[in-house]
């Protein structure tokens, strides 16, 4: 492992966690340029599904009102993203857990909720980027917003959120298992359930009933479902509060997730 280098200020500072933040998320950016793998593990990904649902078999698959299914495409494999940053986040930290970083940690005048904080505003710069490319190859094949910038930027926030929420569940899932291995596997099988449980690529109404429910109050459907909305793109009308009331669903169990894996994220890395 590299020699870690951590500026901090005097502890007990004003702004002693916000400087051990800073460092510590520049240093997990650095690591990015030798390990560019974290990068193309978060695109590559939606990037397959945007080239081969969206473009190749674009004619091949109808929305319900007649709609442009790249166009509805669009904010599912955005949401991939997000999806796609767990696993990389979760190894991540289980690999720093594993190397003995915690230690050099509490020898040093750092911050402990700045480690996790500092991990996942890297990773967010990381998302971010990704999304960006995402979406700038969207418009190359098709996609198009049909509402005011402010309405555009509006969903670009929405799945920067939930980047961010499900960046604190990888750090959770990587603080509980510690395996590279079985991240990895937990990781691919939360990508696959929480997007085809879900209206990223299929309306939630071709269903069966007795799961339909479980797909409409996933919070996926509801991310997508809002920036389909501020982007003017195609919506299928679906029945219920999570149909109805988009943001709101998104909001509460965006805060929800946050509100649950940050606080046992910080007691399990103190616990380490």
């Amino acid at each position: 492992m590299s020699e870690l280098r951590v500026a901090t200020v005097p502890p007990g500072g004003p702004f002693a966690g916000l400087a051990d933040t800073a460092a510590l998320a520049g240093r997990h950016l650095l690591h990015l340029r030798r390990a560019p793998g974290k990068f193309l593990g978060i695109v590559m990904n939606p990037l397959i599904l945007l080239i081969a649902v969206g473009y190749l078999f674009r004619n091949s698959i109808s929305v319900p009102g007649s709609g442009n299914y790249q166009e509805y495409l669009m904010a599912g494999v955005a949401v991939q993203v997000g999806l796609a940053s767990i696993g990389p986040t979760a190894i991540g930290v289980a690999m720093d857990m594993r190397g003995g970083l915690v230690d050099r940690f509490r020898s040093l005048p750092v911050s402990r909720t700045a480690v996790l904080v500092g991990q996942t505003l890297s990773d967010l710069i990381v998302s971010a980027l990704g999304l960006m490319i995402v979406m700038l190859v969207g418009l190359a094949v098709g996609w198009r917003p049909h509402t005011g910038p402010l309405s555009v930027l509006g969903g670009f926030a929405v799945i920067l959120a939930f980047v961010y929420a499900m960046l604190w569940v990888g750090v959770l899932i990587g603080l509980l298992l510690r395996s590279p291995e079985t991240i990895d596997s937990v990781g691919a099988i939360v990508l696959v359930a929480f997007s085809f449980l879900s209206n990223a690529f299929f309306s939630v109404q071709g269903l069966p009933s007795w799961i339909r429910p479980l797909a409409e109050w996933n919070p996926v459907s509801a991310v997508v479902t809002s920036c389909r909305t501020l982007w003017g793109n195609p919506v299928v009308t679906g029945t219920g509060f999570p149909a109805d009331h988009p943001v709101l669903v998104t909001a509460g169990t965006l805060a929800v997730l946050l509100a649950v894996c940050v606080p046992l994220s910080l007691r399990a890395y103190r616990k380490a």
